[in-house]
């Protein structure tokens, strides 16, 4: 039996005692406009996994419930303790990639609900064996990644004066632009006012979250690489790949990123075989999991596509999860966005996530790097417990 055999068979199994779901919402420091909501709080949801006494956290945000995709807090909840926590009690957390497919196999879809619960699992495995999730995932390849922020004030000054605060901070020089709320021109001349502060210092997107048909994307999209613009995410409904493909190919001057439409590796897969994106946004929750994650990232590296580390603005908990992830996965092109906790007026967890130099920075301990705060959870929590364990 080779050696390495061995090791795995002598480490102590880690049975799956305990999962709960707890549903939350924390106020923003601000509103946060989107083309599709206005959203004032973050509904998440904390999942605990207790597997060999250890206890580990993954979490679920929905951006204004389930305006951005069909899940809400309420069913991610639902979905973790009724269907997802009976095939998974008793079974040993520590194989994972047996408890990813069985995660998979329980229901179809929720991959919100599925990815909370992946993370949960490694961050339990990983504590358990001492290990950062990183470390457990085969090592970091980066100790930072650049970070970058989203304007979406809505309001020109406003965002030029964040944005030159965030500058003077030191903690971005990456700005992407929520648009498609508007009206094209309006959002054009807002961007290109946001271009013109900013140019020669800073980077700047614009995400229009699908809000464009491609008769509008092809108009606009021209003006706003004229205006400095170097990516713009979803310009159009992610199922409508042949327009992306179309898009991307009129405008060879300006990134088109896949958000929306890319959520399983069989969507990233014919993004890449139609040329439908020059960048591909990951998405833990997106992707249901950690497993899945590393799928897509695989095919976008395999197709020449650039990473952007997506969030769907979790708090600490999602936010540091993820960044243990993207740190195993190489070069991000376009940097990642895990900004959650900064837009947040509170955490649920023990620390938080180092910004500084335009970057965040690995931490350091076990796990995802922070502890759950059992009173702040109490605080905001929206619902009474959910509770699925063995007898």
């Amino acid at each position: 039996m080779p050696e390495h055999a061995h090791d795995q068979a002598s480490l102590p199994r880690l049975p799956i005692e305990r999962i709960e779901a707890i549903p939350a919402r924390i106020p923003t420091i601000r509103p946060h406009h989107l083309a599709f909501a206005t959203v004032a709080a973050m509904d998440v949801v904390i999942v605990k996994v207790t597997a060999g006494g250890v206890v580990g956290f993954g979490e679920a945000a929905t951006i204004g419930g389930p305006r951005w995709g069909e899940e809400s807090p309420e069913g991610i909840a639902a979905i973790v303790t009724q269907y997802l926590a009976e095939p998974m009690l008793g079974q040993d957390a520590a194989q994972l990639n047996a408890a990813e497919a069985r995660i998979g196999r329980a229901v179809r879809g929720n991959a919100f609900a599925k990815s909370a619960l992946s993370m949960a699992l490694h961050d339990a495995v990983a504590r358990a064996r001492g290990l950062s999730l990183a470390a457990l995932l085969g090592g970091a390849q980066a100790e930072s990644l650049p970070i970058a922020w989203t304007l979406a004030s809505g309001d020109t000054g406003r965002d030029i004066e964040e944005g030159e605060a965030m500058l003077a901070a030191r903690r971005h020089r990456d700005f992407k632009v929520k648009i498609g709320a508007h009206a094209p021109e309006d959002d054009i001349a807002h961007v290109a006012a946001l271009a013109r502060a900013f140019a020669g210092r800073a980077t700047l997107r614009v995400d229009v979250n699908q809000a464009w048909d491609e008769a509008t994307a092809a108009r606009a999209l021209p003006a706003l690489a004229e205006a400095g613009v170097a990516m713009a995410e979803q310009p159009v409904a992610g199922w409508n790949l042949a327009a992306m493909a179309r898009l991307q190919r009129a405008n060879p001057r300006l990134s088109i990123m896949g958000d929306e439409g890319i959520a399983t590796p069989q969507d990233a897969l014919r993004h890449a075989m139609e040329g439908a994106c020059m960048a591909m946004a990951l998405k833990p929750a997106k992707h249901g999991g950690v497993a899945g994650t590393r799928a897509v990232a695989a095919i976008a590296r395999a197709a020449g596509l650039g990473l952007y580390g997506g969030t769907m603005l979790e708090g600490t908990i999602g936010t540091l999860g993820a960044l243990q992830l993207y740190a195993t996965l190489g070069d991000f092109a376009w940097g990642t966005e895990l900004f959650g906790p900064l837009l947040l007026r509170d955490s649920l967890a023990t620390a938080a996530p180092e910004y500084r130099d335009f970057a965040i920075h690995l931490p350091r301990g076990p796990g995802i790097g922070t502890d759950l705060d059992a009173d702040k959870l109490a605080h905001y929590r929206t619902d009474r417990p959910r509770t699925l364990h063995t007898v």
